[in-house]
């Protein structure tokens, strides 16, 4: 069973969820003030709730501490 905060959400959900444009989720995580997305599948990436609901709750504080993908 998974907890309902570590489901993963697609571009279109993270969207609708932060209000913000395609455009500037993208440029947030280069400049790394907001979550990253992780590969879910062979053509597929997501972004998990926890991290998308965290960044919501500080958005001028958020920091994404993980190393940099490949």
């Amino acid at each position: 069973m998974v907890d309902d905060d570590e489901k993963f959400l697609r571009l279109p959900a993270v969207i609708e969820k932060t209000g913000r444009a395609r455009a500037s989720i993208y440029r947030m995580i280069s400049e790394g003030s907001f979550p990253r997305q992780e590969k879910i599948g062979l053509r597929a990436v997501g972004w998990r709730l926890s991290e998308v609901t965290r960044w919501m709750n500080a958005p001028g504080d958020f920091q994404d501490d993980r190393p940099a993908a490949p």
